[in-house]
């Protein structure tokens, strides 16, 4: 049952594929069209192309003094925190501290360092090796760093359910804000993990698109054709506040977090529940938190990943729950999938959806799976009205997660 409590969304920020900041990205979204390239650092490898965000140099966006100690997973995260903090009009030298937290989803931590330390101390030594290796890697460090960017003193953690970790990161700041912990929460999540370990694995797995002929059309949800997602790095910000903390220093408030559901598929490690159980469950969750029906829901932001199985799997939930209503996307056609940033990024579009009543279409998708039965935008944006929207996340495990956002 919902106490109808409702986290306000201040602030948004982004570094994605599609471009850094959120103008950037959001354009490139609207326009479908597709980030995935041929990716020098794979040269060799079976799969050879990614998302990778475009032109990010770190010590220009961050200054060499603090880009040099940090993987650059926390880079993308500090570029889109102080986009997200700027743009909710808060100035961290006059808030009080103690009340704000941090919530990050990440799934990776820092790969890239441990790969490039790794590669260091087998042809050099131990001795060769960087004495910030420790906290450049570490998966919490991410959250810590924004903190003290910006001194934020509450709570601080980073959640890590796979591709689900930013959904739960979102989630877990209303709750901080629900109970009262926190005034504001900086949440979101951050990923850069496209090193040769990691796509190899996923390659070997089978989880990868193949199409090295045609990377541009080869993240392609819901299409009948797909084969795999195209893997990405990025990160996404929502700064939530507590509404009336936010209408009494006068905020804009862009949309509203209204409900949140979790739950586990307990299937499989890698695989999604056929029956679609877990993943309604997390919906269900949401929409009763929201204290909204399926009736209520404009618009859903698909997982949507372009593998087989869960797009499949997530139509047919889609259908089952809230039949042919609600216009359903899937940015992933042009972002690619970043993992643990992937949420936090579609529920910043969703925001952005229901701000501009317009919904960016699935790059890609030339011919719909016969088995996806349900109304998927393609082509163009669509503008309509869009009150509430749903913003879905799935990760390996079985983990789900759900966001319910509604206009201001």
């Amino acid at each position: 049952m919902s106490d109808d409590f409702h986290a306000a969304v201040t602030g948004l920020g982004l570094v994605t594929p599609a471009g850094i900041g959120v103008d950037e990205s959001w354009r490139r979204i609207c326009k479908g069209e597709s980030t995935a390239a041929y990716d020098e650092e794979l040269e060799g490898m079976p799969v050879d192309f990614t998302c990778r965000v475009p032109g990010f140099d770190a010590d220009k966006l961050l200054g060499r003094r603090t880009a040099w100690r940090l993987d650059r997973y926390v880079h993308l995260a500090l570029v889109a925190a102080r986009e997200a903090v700027a743009d909710a009009d808060l100035d961290p030298e006059e808030w009080d501290g103690s009340r704000v937290g941090v919530v990050m989803g990440n799934a990776l931590g820092g790969i890239g360092t441990f790969e490039r330390q790794h590669n260091t101390m087998l042809a050099e030594g131990t001795g060769r090796m960087s004495s910030m290796l420790i906290p450049m890697m570490g998966v919490n460090m991410v959250a810590g760093y924004i903190a003290i960017d910006c001194g934020a003193q509450g709570p601080n953690l980073v959640t890590t359910t796979a591709c689900a970790s930013a959904t739960t990161a979102i989630g877990t700041a209303r709750d901080l804000l629900r109970t009262g912990r926190c005034d504001i929460v900086i949440a979101g999540g951050t990923e850069a993990g496209l090193t040769r370990p990691v796509l190899a694995g996923f390659t070997r797995m089978g989880a990868l698109s193949g199409r090295v002929d045609d990377p541009r059309t080869a993240s392609r949800p819901f299409d009948a054709d797909r084969d795999g997602f195209v893997a990405a790095e990025g990160a996404g910000i929502l700064v939530l506040e507590r509404v009336e903390h936010a209408e009494a220093r006068g905020a804009r408030i862009r949309a509203r977090v209204s409900g949140y559901g979790a739950s586990a598929d307990a299937h499989h490690a890698t695989a999604p529940d056929p029956t679609g159980a877990g993943v309604s469950a997390a919906i269900g969750a949401a929409l009763a938190d929201a204290g909204l029906g399926p009736s209520d829901v404009d618009h859903v932001n698909a997982h949507g990943t372009s593998t087989p199985l869960n797009d499949a799997v997530e139509a047919k939930v889609l259908r089952r729950m809230f039949g042919d209503k609600p216009a359903v996307t899937s940015v992933k056609g042009v972002t690619g999938h970043s993992l643990g940033a992937a949420g936090a990024i579609e529920a910043a579009c969703a925001v952005l959806s229901i701000e501009q009543n317009m919904v960016p279409p699935t790059a890609n998708l030339d011919s719909q799976d016969n088995s996806v039965d349900v109304d998927v935008v393609r082509d163009k944006p669509r503008r309509m009205p869009v009150n509430a929207a749903t913003s879905n996340s799935f990760g390996f495990g079985g983990q789900n997660a759900v966001l319910v956002l509604t206009a201001a």
